[in-house]
């Protein structure tokens, strides 16, 4: 696991929450301090968040990276400690 993957798994988080009708973007990048047209384009793929964006954005949903990491992901990285 790296954080290439971590930031894919979040923008995906951000893209399903925007497609259920849980939020729309604009309030998603007012709450995190990120432009619209930034957060438009991150959300489509077309641009990626930087590490102080990411945790903005972690921050303002209450969210941790430990949501976005499978349990058998983190048995597997413990067994190679």
């Amino acid at each position: 696991m790296n954080f290439s993957e971590l930031q894919r798994r979040l923008i995906a988080h951000l893209r399903t929450l925007v497609q259920s009708g849980d939020t729309i973007e604009r309030d998603l990048a007012r709450i995190t301090g990120i432009s619209q047209p930034h957060m438009h384009n991150v959300i489509n793929g077309k641009k990626f968040l930087s590490l102080e964006m990411a945790d903005q954005v972690l921050v303002q949903l209450h969210l941790d990276l430990l949501d976005f990491i499978e349990p058998a992901e983190l048995l597997a990285w413990e067994d190679r400690r």
